[in-house]
């Protein structure tokens, strides 16, 4: 037996499709509207700033006693103030070469690392490290552009230009300064 479709039936079918496109339509139109920022909450402008500026301050001024207090107890060693924030010592000075490694020079060197109190963190390893082109803290990155083949310092470096407050994740640890000596075996000049 057939069914019989009417007339008024095929409208109501296309008037129930075009309703169900017109609803699709606006549900796709809005559920594909693109999520809205969050509104940030409220917080006294620059409050986070300034006491992390205190933290820090405190935090210099304390390193600052703790190595002017090391550079007295050794009144025998010629300390020297750098221009970036460190102090250091030559315990081996070559006076005749002018030699110094720059930017893209393959250097090689040794080099040990311990603590303000002279507890060793790493003991003394070698490095071929080409200058400013691969990572190392900028503490004894801007001491190596000081050095000459051959000569040795040692390099007293707070914790902001040492590895600061992430540490190296290995063995030194959140705003520890360092003091690194280091002996400059040699300098590849780079001719580009």
């Amino acid at each position: 037996m057939k069914s019989k479709i009417h007339k008024h039936d095929k409208v109501n079918v296309c008037v129930v499709r075009k309703n169900l496109y017109f609803i699709l339509l606006v549900l796709i139109t809005f559920s594909c509207k693109s999520p809205e920022a969050r509104m940030p909450e409220s917080v006294q402008s620059g409050s986070f700033l300034k006491e992390s500026a205190e933290r820090n301050k405190k935090l210099n001024a304390l390193e600052q006693k703790m190595i002017e207090s090391i550079m007295q107890s050794n009144p025998d060693k010629d300390y020297i103030a750098s221009e970036n924030g460190f102090w250091y010592y030559y315990t081996n000075k070559i006076e005749s070469d002018t030699l110094t490694p720059m930017f893209g020079d393959v250097i090689d060197f040794d080099f040990s690392v311990s603590n303000l109190e002279g507890s060793e963190i790493y003991a003394s390893e070698s490095k071929t490290y080409i200058m400013d082109k691969e990572e190392l803290f900028t503490g004894l990155r801007e001491g190596l552009k000081l050095m000459k083949p051959s000569e040795s310092v040692t390099f007293i470096f707070p914790s902001q230009i040492a590895y600061g407050y992430y540490g190296d994740e290995n063995k030194i640890g959140t705003n520890v300064p360092l003091i690194c000596e280091v002996t400059l075996n040699n300098i590849n000049k780079n001719n580009d």
